[in-house]
This record gives C-alpha cells, sequence and structure tokens, in this order.
C-alpha cells in the first residue's frame, strides 16, 4: 500500500494581473462608441447628429492631446520615465475599455469556462455576419482571460481556427473554453456556439510565462 505523498500544496498563485485597471469613464466611454458606430453605420444619408458627433469629437481630440502624456510608450520596466503613459490590464476585459475589442461575460471554473457573447454591428463583415478577425481576437481574448484567472498565463505560440458556420450578428452566443497545461505549454480549445449550434472552434497554445520574469508596471499617477 502506498503512502501519502508529504509534498505540500502549491499555493493559489492568483489571478494573473499585469497592469493597471481603466477608469470607469473610460469603461463607460468604450460601448457607447461601439453602439454609436453601429448605428452611424446604418444611416441611410448624412445625419446632422452624426456631424455634430464629429465636431464634438474633434474639440475632444483636441483637449485630450493637451492632456495626453507626450510619449506614448507604456511606462514599464526601470527605464520607465513620467512622460511616458500608463499600461492597462490586457489579460480581461479588453473590451470593457477599449471599443475595438469584443465585450463578453465569462465565469471561470478551474480548467474550464463558459461565457456569453453578442457580437455588434460594428462588428459586421459580410452582410449580417461577424468579420472572421473579429472571432480570432475574441477567441485570444477569452483564452487569455481565462488563462489570467487561473493564474498561469503566457506568450500565445499558435492559434488554430475552424470557422464551421457563419456568426450572425447582434445574437447571444455562448461559448465554452477547456485548457490543459504541461511544463511548458498551456493549450485551450473555445467553441462558439448558437444554441447548440457549433459556429467556430479554436485552439491556441501559449508558452507557459513566469509572472516573475515581468518587467514592473508603474502605477497611475494623481492628478498634479
Amino acid at each position: 500500500m502506498g503512502r501519502e505523498s508529504t509534498e505540500p500544496t502549491p499555493p493559489d498563485p492568483g489571478p494573473w494581473i499585469f497592469g493597471e485597471a481603466p477608469l470607469p469613464q473610460t469603461c463607460e466611454l468604450a460601448p457607447l462608441l461601439r453602439r454609436v458606430a453601429g448605428l452611424a453605420v446604418s444611416m441611410e444619408e448624412s445625419e446632422p447628429v452624426v456631424a455634430r458627433l464629429i465636431d464634438d469629437l474633434r474639440r475632444a481630440e483636441r483637449d485630450l492631446l493637451v492632456r495626453a502624456p507626450s510619449d506614448p510608450a507604456p511606462r514599464l520596466g526601470e527605464s520607465a520615465r513620467p512622460e511616458q503613459r500608463v499600461y492597462l490590464d490586457h489579460g480581461r476585459d479588453i473590451g470593457a475599455y477599449n471599443p475595438g475589442f469584443p465585450e463578453y461575460e465569462i465565469a471561470v471554473d478551474g480548467s474550464r469556462a463558459i461565457g456569453t457573447v453578442t457580437f455588434p454591428l460594428a462588428f459586421e463583415g459580410p452582410p449580417g455576419i461577424v468579420h472572421g478577425g473579429v472571432i480570432a481576437t475574441f477567441f485570444d481574448c477569452v483564452i487569455q482571460h481565462h488563462n489570467c484567472e487561473i493564474g498561469q498565463a503566457g506568450r500565445t505560440a499558435t492559434l488554430q481556427i475552424r470557422y464551421r458556420r457563419p456568426t450572425p450578428v447582434g445574437v447571444a452566443l455562448r461559448f465554452e473554453l477547456d485548457r490543459e497545461v504541461d511544463e511548458r505549454r498551456i493549450t485551450s480549445t473555445v467553441r462558439l456556439l448558437h444554441d447548440e449550434e457549433l459556429l467556430s472552434v479554436a485552439t491556441m497554445e501559449a508558452v507557459a510565462g513566469d509572472r516573475r520574469n515581468l518587467p514592473h508596471v508603474s502605477p497611475r499617477r494623481g492628478t498634479p
């Protein structure tokens, strides 16, 4: 009869966080910009409200340029300088603060995760269909989100996608995600479904990283 292992249980590494959290107003702005972009592309002719919005955005751009850091590089590592920008955590919920990325809901339970996503009109490619590149971005985001919540992430080595059915715009979809880990690699498989119909499936291999090797992220500065 074998002896029970006396090896201590490795401590929970906790979520993998690399970067600062976005500002609340940035998270409010991102979905609004996506929705407005979808409405604008659906117009049949030029609209005065869109013209006013363009003027407002141009004024906002001029005002923000004065406030923005002079160096667009992120403040990372020992060579970080005050004139560089803050780096936001890209391990999870990028779409919450960046309108160029999709938003989704995800629930992580160990090596498995499930969630939902609805792609807005701003991500349309073929008529009524989500652009394939957006789906690839979505897969990359949810896989790395899963990895970061587990506490072990790394650089993407390969991402292979099979598009089985067109993915509709504006329809609530669900996804299922499973992952396996060996000494060097994290292998994740995610399936995107509409009801029970498989729309696409992706497999990603990532090189398992060591968070001790990550550079220091300079925290967000206070108001001068």
